[in-house]
């Protein structure tokens, strides 16, 4: 097994695509949600926190979070294996994004659902 079997988020290339295409629709979806959030309210304090004190959008929220992780996870791996020839600096580099897209995720989590 070499290090881009261990370092890519599908088992194979499909499933990678597969990722990349659904988690881009959830942020579209998302992203058109959004929009029209901010084109039919008068966004203010109340408004926003009312939004996501509903917890089917705390949900569609931590979805669109998680897309964002997997979705930079496969363009960053597609990215680093075509680029970085050097498996050690590959690796080095795969490392670093995990971990800050990690960090990312889990303090998203914290501020969505308040913990």
């Amino acid at each position: 097994m070499g290090m881009n079997s261990v370092t890519n988020i599908g088992r194979n290339g499909i499933q990678d695509w597969i990722i990349q295409r659904v988690s881009a629709y959830v942020l579209a979806f998302y992203t058109v949600f959004l929009l029209g959030f901010f084109i039919t309210t008068d966004v203010d304090y109340q408004s926003w926190s009312a939004l996501f004190n509903q917890v089917w959008f705390k949900i569609f929220t931590l979805l669109a979070l998680l897309s964002i992780g997997a979705h930079a996870w496969v363009g960053l791996w597609t990215v680093s294996t075509d680029y970085i020839k050097s498996a050690m600096q590959r690796f080095l580099f795969q490392a670093a994004f995990m971990l800050v897209i990690f960090v990312y995720v889990v303090w998203g989590i914290q501020i969505i659902w308040g913990l």
